[in-house]
C-alpha cells in the first residue's frame, strides 16, 4: 500500500497539466484516499509507543496525508478536496491529538524533539504534525467558509 501510495504521489507531483479525462480520476481517487485518512489517521498515534515502532498502518496513514497534501497543492483539486465534509475537521482533531500525544510521551512527530546530537532522523513519523499544518493551511487558502472553521 505504501508503494501504491508513492507511485500516487509521483504521478500527482508532476508538473504538466492533467487533461480534463483524467481529473475525474483524479477526484475519485482524491475522495478514496481522504476516506481512507479520515478512517485511519488515528493510527500514528499509536506510534508514540516503542512497541509500535513499525506498525504499517501508520506508514500508510502517513504516506496518506502526504499524498493529500499535494493534492491540495493542486489547484484542479484543491476546490473538491475543500469541499469534502469533515476532511478540515479530521486535519485539526488528528493535529490536536498528535500535540497532547507529543506532551505526554516521547515526541516523534517534530523534528526538534526527534533530534539528539547530529545523527540523522530516521523515525517515519517525524514531520508529521507539519504535514498536517500545510493539510490545513491549504484546505483553508481562499475558502471563507473554512477559514471560519479553523
Amino acid at each position: 500500500r505504501v508503494t501504491l501510495l508513492e507511485l500516487i504521489m509521483a504521478k500527482v507531483s508532476e508538473n504538466h497539466p492533467v487533461p480534463s479525462e483524467e481529473m475525474n480520476v483524479f477526484v475519485r481517487h482524491a475522495d478514496f484516499l481522504a476516506g481512507c485518512f479520515q478512517e485511519k489517521c488515528e493510527a500514528v498515534l499509536k506510534l508514540t509507543s516503542a512497541a509500535d515502532g513499525d506498525d504499517e498502518e501508520a506508514l500508510v496513514t502517513i504516506r496518506l496525508l502526504d499524498v493529500l497534501c499535494e493534492m491540495t497543492s493542486n489547484s484542479g483539486q484543491l476546490e473538491h478536496l475543500q469541499a469534502l465534509p469533515g476532511l478540515l475537521e479530521t486535519a485539526i482533531d488528528t493535529l490536536r491529538l498528535t500535540h497532547l500525544a507529543g506532551k505526554q510521551a516521547v515526541n516523534i512527530f517534530t523534528a526538534t524533539h526527534a533530534m539528539t546530537g547530529q545523527e540523522e532522523i530516521s523515525h517515519p513519523a517525524v514531520g508529521f504534525k507539519s504535514h498536517l499544518i500545510r493539510l490545513i493551511g491549504n484546505l483553508c487558502y481562499k475558502n471563507k467558509e473554512n477559514q471560519d472553521k479553523v
